[in-house]
């Protein structure tokens, strides 16, 4: 009986074409991410800790330098999954693409507001030089929203916001007055504290939303291939349960410095930056997108006209979140 359930299973093997073969494979995703910073660490980790084998997603990774570029491979079908923010995918929607957000690893403003000497409280920055990356950027609007938080306008009290340069460019900048406070990551802020530069405000603790770093795709691919994406989100809420653990500090921060090629210290401030700035449970915030919608508008009028509902595609994160597949993740790796 068993040879002959092998022979006919041989027959049939050869009487199935290749392309039904095929089909039956997961599909292929390529990740792309547009920053090369330690908020990428989720993705690293799944890729190093094997997650992303072990749910059957053949993925392959790149690093495309432009939020635009990074979107514009998207809606073009070059990539299929991104690794970027709501800013870039409002932006793609005000002109007709129909990228969606299936995950938000953070939702608010983490940025801490750094000042020269001399500088000691909000209400000193009247009439002051603000730094920012680029005008309209995802600093530009940390920064915003700390005048806001300040209770401090631009135009009303005379702000100026300069665009300057990236994290490292701003903190020189601030060093040698060519600007009189800015916003960095915790990673640039805290060695700028250990020499004097007070640090107005620590964001993270305001709670202020905005949509960051998440998971992106167009909305065609997710409908051709919910499991590939399921499996793909199951791969990296393990990777940031991994983060969490206790016992994987050493490995997580050995990623950073192979990735980052940075030093041990500098390794341990990233790792504070992602813990700090991470939500344990990535669901996109709407409050969070209607924050970057109402500052993006701005610059760019068309923005106004997209529904900020309908670019998040929760479904996922909904079932992973209410089968226990996350909380079961954190009990894995020992977070309490």
């Amino acid at each position: 009986m068993g040879r002959c359930m092998t022979i006919f299973l041989m027959i049939l093997g050869l009487l199935i074409p290749g392309k039904a073969i095929a089909a039956a494979a997961p599909a292929k995703s390529v990740i792309a991410h547009a920053a090369v910073n330690a908020r990428v660490l989720p993705l690293w980790a799944a890729k190093e800790q094997g997650f992303f084998s072990k749910y059957g997603v053949p993925t392959e990774m790149i690093f495309i330098r432009q939020a635009p570029t990074l979107v514009a491979a998207l809606t073009s079908g070059d990539i299929q999954i991104g690794y970027t923010g709501g800013t870039a995918v409002l932006g793609a929607a005000a002109s007709g693409s129909d990228l969606k957000i299936l995950a938000a690893f953070t939702n608010r403003v983490t940025y801490d507001v750094v000042a020269r000497k001399g500088i000691k409280t909000p209400e000193d920055l009247r009439g002051k030089i603000f730094g920012v990356q680029s005008i309209g950027g995802t600093v530009w609007m940390g920064a915003i929203l700390a005048l806001e938080h300040f209770g401090l306008d631009p135009n009303r009290d005379k702000i100026s916001l300069i665009a300057a340069g990236d994290q490292s460019v701003l903190a020189q900048a601030l060093v040698t007055g060519t600007i009189d406070v800015t916003v960095l990551d915790g990673v640039m802020s805290r060695t700028l504290r250990e020499n004097g530069y007070p640090i107005l405000a620590e964001l993270s603790k305001a709670n202020i939303p905005i949509t960051s770093v998440g998971i992106v795709a167009k909305g065609s691919f997710i409908d051709k291939n919910p499991q590939t994406v399921e499996n793909l989100l199951r791969a990296l809420l393990e990777s940031e349960a991994f983060i969490f653990g206790p016992a994987n500090k050493g490995t997580a921060m050995a990623i950073l410095k192979k990735y980052l090629r940075i030093n041990d210290q500098e390794a341990e401030e990233g790792y504070k930056d992602v813990i700090t700035g991470l939500d344990r449970k990535p669901h996109a915030s709407l409050a969070g997108l209607r924050n970057v919608q109402r500052l993006m508008k701005l610059r760019n009028p068309n923005v106004e006209k997209v529904k900020v509902e309908d670019l998040v595609d929760d479904r996922f994160m909904k079932k992973l979140d209410q089968s226990g597949f996350i909380d079961e993740m954190y009990a894995k790796y020992g977070v309490k």
